[in-house]
């Protein structure tokens, strides 16, 4: 294991107070009680006496000045400020891992990967170019596609489980924590399948008695709430029926006299040959930007800005709403949503 020390200056008014050093062990240290629970285990984990752990358990408490573990006759769990230096050190080990793997790419060639949630629109319409892009120019990087429905690819990108996530906003949109860059459009359509007594229906007023079906969260894309019914004095239809999968979605709809929506995109690559039909709705409907989100605190790794980049260009040349700087994701928190 390397030894990194981190120096910590801290200051109030000018003044240095005091000093102290963390080791990278010290990280490892708490993540393994994290992990195990136990100081015998984390001590196996780690290669090292239970004694020597204890000591450097003691040190790392003395530096924070506070207990981080609490002990029980079921072992240990962090205390409420180990929660939190657990959190920064995870952040800190990753981002070493990630960049021993950069410079292990430099300088041999050696395999990295990237992980990227994605929602099942940007999955269709922008994933096989994009990673068709990535991988004639870097071959010897693995590429991880993770389902990622909204709202959950949000708290998989903030545990560091993601690298990228292609998708949604939520409507109260995200904190500082993260940063987005709009990629394209979305249309939304309302289908259903062929043969439905629904499938001629032209006014959203047709379908206030419908069965509807629900895709993903509540308040989410899917959800026929968020259509606007009371905007146009109806009352808003409940969801018969609920799923989290557009691959449900697609099987439900084949057999049962239902309607729901999904993104445009979607339903021109697969409703034709699952025989659904998109209905002829003339009053306006939601029209979503997909975005590419990252956390700001974890600079992305080289492999990952170059995937970043293809699927920027991908979605240029699809005709996308893409921001002028294709390959930086810059800040913002405004409201949108995806699929």
């Amino acid at each position: 294991m390397m030894t990194v020390v981190f120096y910590f200056d801290i200051h109030y008014h000018g003044l240095s107070l005091w000093r102290t050093a963390l080791r990278l062990q010290h990280m490892y240290l708490l993540l393994a009680l994290a992990e195990t629970g136990s100081l015998r285990a984390a001590a196996e984990v780690l290669n090292v006496s239970q004694p020597a752990l204890s000591k450097s358990l003691r040190q790392l408490e003395d530096e924070f000045g506070t207990a981080l573990v609490q002990r029980s006759a079921k072992g240990v769990r962090l205390a409420p400020a180990g929660e939190l230096v657990a959190a920064r050190a995870a952040t800190v080990v990753r981002e070493l891992e990630r960049a021993k793997e950069e410079v292990e790419w430099h300088l041999r060639h050696a395999t990295a990967h990237v992980t990227v949630g994605l929602s099942p629109v940007s999955a269709i319409l922008l994933a096989p170019g994009a990673v068709a892009r990535f991988s004639a120019r870097w071959p010897q990087v693995r590429v991880r596609l993770k389902d990622a429905l909204y709202p959950f690819a949000l708290q998989q990108l903030r545990a560091g489980a993601l690298d990228l996530a292609i998708g949604p906003l939520p409507v109260e949109g995200v904190g500082q924590d993260l940063i987005v860059q709009p990629l394209f459009d979305s249309q939304d359509v309302i289908a259903a399948r062929r043969g439905h007594a629904l499938a001629g229906a032209t006014r959203l007023a047709d379908l206030v008695d419908a069965a509807w079906v629900l895709t993903g969260p509540t308040g989410g894309p899917g959800d026929p709430a968020r259509l606007r019914f009371e905007a146009l004095g109806l009352k808003t239809p409940q969801a018969q029926l609920e799923c989290e999968s557009f691959s449900t979605l697609l099987g439900l709809m084949l057999m049962l006299d239902i309607v729901g929506i999904m993104p445009l995109g979607f339903f021109e690559r697969y409703g034709p040959r699952t025989n659904l039909v998109q209905l002829p709705i003339e009053d306006p409907l939601p029209n979503i930007t997909i975005h590419v989100i990252a956390r700001a605190d974890a600079p992305l790794t080289l492999p990952a800005q170059r995937l970043l980049d293809a699927f920027v260009n991908e979605a240029r040349e699809m005709g996308a709403v893409v921001d002028g700087s294709p390959a930086r994701l810059y800040e913002s928190r405004e409201p949108g949503g995806g699929y």
